[in-house]
């Protein structure tokens, strides 16, 4: 059994720890270098990303240590690791800074979602990990986002853990679809870890167990009072299913036992017909407030979708692609070397691509947030250096960070900084809130930005700029490597 239980200081890349050993050999470990965590673009052709996974990024620095067991699997397979770098990991024990982005906060691409500042060797040790939590649980919540946003106000419940890539991804993406506006989950472990309480019907199988689908409903009813939601499409939906779940709603009524949650799912068949029509034999009966539940293979378009066409619809189960991210399964965040300081030098470092989306930003930054005092929404936002201070009495001009003659001025605002500081000298000075105050967060996110910005099909692209401070350090940096390349 042991063999299957994680190890998370082994859940990396091979080459972070083959690099690793150079920078020891090569008496480097110790300069510190500054790393930043961040997207290049955002998922699902939208508008917006949600960060989500620092909750595991402290619970892994918190615990990261190296066991003799690990050490004794990397000498013996690896013999090119020096004993001095073996005894490094030994005694390995974080002491650099981390800031990042608050959970719940919408970001965009090329901004710094996390950023590490620490011995080179400390600081590359983390990359593999840091973004296999980020980019999974980002791109969740971003997906959450996006099909509670088309639900408009309706509950959105996650369903999906049956179908995830594994428990594991069940289980933090049952933590990112709430964070990005799920009101629960079906996942049980998730209310163990999370405190957030689980939530589900029955299924069909229970239903055909039993000798008449009246019979499992009112069974059901028996055991579970004031939580009474009847599967009602495993025969017919309108020929069966509703009028045994109205019989046995009946029964609870004339006992004085109708409480609680009770209502109905549907899960396949045409979902605005059938909910229109449930819904009139719902009311007909005198059931006003019984709730009608929808699954099956549900995402942001289908919802929307069924709204438009009045589907009378109150809580929504997503399952499939929600929790696998359906239609853009990975985020594609990287981890890049922005800055190296030794020998009193502090050395801006840049990546240098064919595509401009590819050179990344040097330099130890910060992102700073522009509200319009007018509006209160979020008009921009601006990468710059860490020790740069916008004069917001001041008109802003900004610029599109790839097409500079887009431009535009910004006056009458106000300013926020994204990155929070997470670790100081190694030590958590930062308190992780709860689940449902990260996602009452992410609710008053959403109120900062416009709908276009928001909204999945063909959204606004929010102005992100780059200081001027930023943008001459990129050109000295793009002139220097011109100048090489021309002397070679």
């Amino acid at each position: 059994m042991g063999r299957f239980l994680r190890k998370l200081q082994l859940a990396t890349d091979f080459y972070q720890f083959s690099v690793c050993n150079v920078y020891y050999e090569t008496g480097m470990a110790d300069n510190i270098a500054v790393f930043d965590l961040f997207i290049r673009k955002n998922p699902f052709n939208g508008g917006y990303t949600v960060f989500s996974g620092l909750e595991r990024i402290v619970e892994f620095i918190e615990s990261l240590s190296f066991e003799e067991e690990d050490l004794a699997m990397l000498k013996e397979n690896h013999p090119e690791f020096s004993e001095g770098f073996l005894d490094y990991l030994r005694n390995f024990k974080f002491s650099g800074e981390i800031y990042a982005m608050r959970e719940g906060t919408i970001v965009f691409p090329q901004q710094p979602l996390v950023r590490v500042t620490a011995p080179l060797i400390q600081a590359q040790l983390l990359e593999t990990t840091l973004l296999a939590f980020v980019n999974h649980e980002a791109l969740i919540a971003t997906k959450a986002s996006r099909v509670c946003y088309a639900a408009r106000g309706d509950a959105v419940i996650d369903f999906g853990l049956r179908r995830a890539h594994g428990t594991e991804a069940g289980l933090f993406g049952a933590r990112s679809a709430i964070l990005g506006g799920c009101i629960g989950t079906s996942n049980v472990e998730a209310e163990y870890r999370f405190g957030v309480v689980s939530k589900g019907t029955m299924s069909h199988a229970y239903v055909m167990s039993f000798d008449s689908e009246q019979e499992a409903f009112r069974r059901y009813a028996d055991i579970n009072p004031g939580n009474v939601t009847c599967l009602v499409d495993t025969y017919n939906t309108l020929r069966s299913g509703v009028p045994n779940a109205i019989v046995v709603f009946e029964e609870l009524r004339e006992k004085g036992e109708l409480f609680g949650n009770y209502g109905i799912r549907l899960d396949s068949g045409d979902l605005a017909y059938l909910s229109k029509e449930s819904r009139k034999m719902l009311d007909d009966a005198g059931f006003f407030d019984a709730k009608i539940t929808a699954s099956s293979d549900l995402d942001e378009y289908l919802i929307y979708d069924l709204k438009s066409q009045g589907a009378k619809i109150d809580f929504w189960g997503v399952g499939t692609k929600m929790i696998t991210a359906y239609d853009n399964p990975s985020l594609g965040g990287v981890y890049k070397l922005s800055e190296i300081r030794k020998d009193g030098r502090i050395l801006p470092k840049m990546k240098l691509s064919n595509d401009p989306f590819k050179v990344t930003n040097p330099c130890c930054k910060k992102v700073v947030r522009c509200i319009d005092d007018a509006t209160g929404k979020a008009t921009a936002d601006l990468i710059m250096i860490d020790d740069e201070v916008i004069d917001t009495s001041q008109p802003l001009k900004i610029y599109h960070p790839y097409y500079s003659y887009k431009q535009r001025t910004i006056k009458g605002f106000s300013t926020m900084d994204l990155l929070q500081c997470i670790y100081k000298d190694g030590e958590l000075v930062y308190e992780l809130e709860p689940l449902q105050e990260a996602r009452a967060y992410h609710e008053s996110q959403k109120s900062l930005f416009w709908d276009t910005v928001l909204r999945f099909v063909n959204p606004e692209e929010y102005h992100v700029d780059y200081s001027d401070k930023l943008y001459d350090i990129k050109k000295e940096l793009f002139a220097k490597a011109r100048d090489e390349d021309s002397d070679n």
